[in-house]
């Protein structure tokens, strides 16, 4: 059956979703909104009175008008009503509202099956770089999933979750009679959109009252496997859904991929570690070196991004500090041999102290969150409630907020000396504390420090000496002026 979609200026409403597309792209929207937008685009050009648009929207509670006019005004500001001349929605004063501007209706059609005999059996996408170092734990988790109908790939940003889990769906994906199907979440701005985004990928429409449901159902019969990748920013949303499915279809199975565990019923966990780093050793022969999965990668990438290059003995040992300094994380392992090119092995070894200026040169094609070192710092950074992030500034400690950048992540960093909550700024302590508390949930126990210069120690006159002499103010204490891990078990 088709899916009636609605086309005013730049946006296309299908309510069977619960989607708003604006240029093609996903628009955030609350639910409420969306109902209310949905209740007067199905009868654009008419008014519909308040006490209508209410029962539609909140069909269970009374509430009063204020709530009303208070999504309505969020629904303005989200279309751009009012802005360069776009009128969407009136106000009728005494009446209601109504939808002035022209709506198109266009028919969708679902996704169908062939009918050449020939079965749809998933979408994932052919690998077009080898995937190194990574051949065991494939098969692990390959046989993992016979057993466990739920597994989680967790691990930081750039760690290579996506690159596994698709690796692995190819691996199984001859068990599954109806298919791997791979649901990218990265792009979705609403939790509310994950049902949809599946329901697309499926091909199937889903009902706007309970999608879940709806998906429940139609995988009943179903023997497949669903891949949910970067679950991080909607995991509530991605923990709900999977539940639901895997209790409706006893024939599904879910492989995720996630900052975090998911934590929800039935799900078994793999962390996900870096490439095999060699030792640092001064005799390690480029033979050696390459039986590493880190100086492979490395190696392999900086291979295709130079024509003719070859690494040598000379290089062997920038190279190995290059693959320490990045704790062997793919990812930043790609980033750096981007920049080999530029300058050479040797002084991009010397330049990682400005790793976040250096690291920006990521394929155009990838998401926004690998592009670039900081980026991928950020979108973790970004994820944390108020509660939960650090303080950005240092007010109150003697360390100007300009010297100062403290932040948890993810990305590849190079141990700082320990510090423990003993030598950390006051106002610290009871967020460290609570970082702890998240670690053994579960959470990226990586939290970077940046000081742009330590700070300078103060002299102060000693009471209990004479004349001119001075002693060191031992209450600037401060880590290192570098960028690294801030290790949570030495709290």
């Amino acid at each position: 059956m088709d899916e009636e979609v609605f086309v005013f200026g730049s946006f296309r409403l299908i309510p069977a979703q619960r989607m708003l597309l604006e240029g093609g792209k996903p628009l955030r929207l609350g639910s409420r909104a969306f109902d209310i937008l949905a209740t007067l685009v199905e009868s654009a050009g008419e008014t519909l009175r308040k006490d209508q648009l209410m029962a539609r929207t909140w069909p269970d509670t009374v509430v009063d008008e204020g709530a009303l006019r208070v999504h309505v005004a969020a629904l303005r500001k989200a279309l751009g009503d009012g802005q360069a001349g776009k009128r969407y929605i009136a106000n009728i004063p005494g009446r209601g509202y109504s939808f002035i501007a022209p709506v198109t209706h266009e028919q969708r059609q679902p996704a169908i099956a062939p009918t050449n005999g020939a079965a749809v059996r998933g979408n994932l996408p052919a690998p077009l770089t080898r995937i190194v170092g990574r051949d065991g734990i494939i098969a692990a988790l390959a046989a993992q999933l016979a057993q466990h109908r739920f597994l989680t790939i967790v691990g930081p940003g750039g760690i290579g979750k996506t690159t596994v889990a698709l690796a692995v769906g190819e691996k199984v994906s001859a068990s599954y009679d109806d298919g791997v199907w791979f649901v990218g979440l990265a792009p979705l701005p609403d939790p509310d959109l994950v049902a949809s985004a599946l329901g697309t990928v499926l091909g199937i429409s889903l009902p706007g009252t309970n999608p879940i449901s709806g998906l429940a159902g139609w995988l009943r019969d179903k023997h497949a496997l669903i891949v949910l990748d970067s679950c991080e920013h909607v995991i509530s949303a991605a923990a709900a859904i999977a539940e639901a499915i895997l209790k409706a279809a006893v024939r599904v199975s879910i492989l995720a991929t996630s900052r975090e565990p998911l934590r929800a019923e039935g799900e078994w966990l793999h962390r996900l570690s870096s490439l095999e780093l060699p030792p640092r050793s001064d005799n390690l022969t480029l033979d050696e070196a390459l039986q590493y999965s880190s100086v492979q990668l490395f190696n392999e990438r900086a291979l295709a991004i130079i024509d003719g290059f070859a690494l040598d003995d000379d290089g062997i040992a920038p190279v190995l500090e290059i693959c320490h300094r990045l704790d062997g994380v793919p990812l930043a392992l790609e980033l750096a041999a981007a920049r080999v090119d530029v300058f050479g092995v040797k002084g991009l070894a010397a330049r990682l102290d400005d790793r976040f200026t250096l690291l920006t040169s990521g394929r155009r094609t990838a998401l926004p969150r690998h592009q670039t070192l900081r980026a991928t710092m950020d979108w973790s950074y970004e994820l944390l409630t108020t509660a939960s992030s650090p303080p950005m500034s240092s007010k109150g400690s003697r360390t100007s907020p300009q010297n100062l950048w403290f932040r948890p992540t993810s990305a590849a960093m190079s141990p700082i000396t320990a510090c423990s909550t003993r030598r950390a700024p006051t106002h610290w302590r009871s967020w460290l504390r609570a970082a702890r508390a998240r670690v053994s949930e579960g959470a990226t126990p990586n939290i970077i420090v940046t000081c742009s210069r330590k700070p300078k120690p103060k002299l102060r006159r000693d009471p209990q000496a004479t004349g001119r002499r001075n002693t060191l103010d031992k209450s600037v204490t401060f880590a290192p002026p570098s960028i690294g891990h801030f290790p949570i078990s030495a709290m």
